[in-house]
């Protein structure tokens, strides 16, 4: 099964899957059909045809695990030290507001650790160590509510597309002149 953009199974279930294929082999030698064990294992015919062809090409070897696919792009002890970063806020590494975006994650990454992560892996990476999107729970401090209301009175509607006035209109769209 494949996993989009660099997704994949935990080790945990790295191991489950291991050990149902070791099942499997098990009932492999003991002469049990496919479609018997694939019922008592709840998996599918067409995988346990595929593993009893790696059982009898490698033994039971060949259905072990190989680890995950690659290793990730930063290590454990290279994530903590991206937290400590992210801890001290993006003023600290020179952005104007206190708002971490992908993009500037991505920025701090390149610059700190010399790599360089799609902005969906970056997303999978702090979603995997717990990090979540937020937002704002209150407006910020610095909000001047009089020049925002100043500009939607002012500036909005210049910028706003003007609506559309109705007006009587034919329902033939091949001869609009006959109404």
């Amino acid at each position: 099964m494949r996993y989009p953009q660099g997704g994949g199974l935990t080790p945990e279930r790295q191991a489950f899957r291991e050990r149902i294929r070791m099942e499997a082999a098990e009932r492999f030698a003991a002469g049990v059909c496919n479609a018997e064990v694939a019922k008592d294992l709840r998996v599918t015919v067409r995988s346990v045809q595929r593993w009893r062809r790696e059982w009898l090409d490698a033994g039971s070897d060949g259905l072990r695990s190989a680890g995950p696919a690659s290793l990730p792009k930063l290590s454990e002890a290279l994530f903590a030290v991206l937290e400590q970063e992210l801890d001290k806020g993006p003023v600290a590494h020179g952005w104007d507001d206190q708002t971490w975006t992908l993009a500037r994650i991505k920025t701090l990454i390149g610059r700190r650790f010399h790599k360089s992560l799609t902005l969906s892996g970056i997303s999978q990476m702090l979603r995997r160590h717990g990090w979540s999107h937020q937002v704002p729970a209150r407006r910020a401090v610095e909000r001047d509510e009089v020049a925002v209301a100043g500009w939607v009175k002012e500036t909005w509607p210049s910028a706003e597309a003007p609506r559309r006035h109705s007006t009587p209109t034919s329902s033939s769209r091949t001869r609009p002149a006959s109404r």
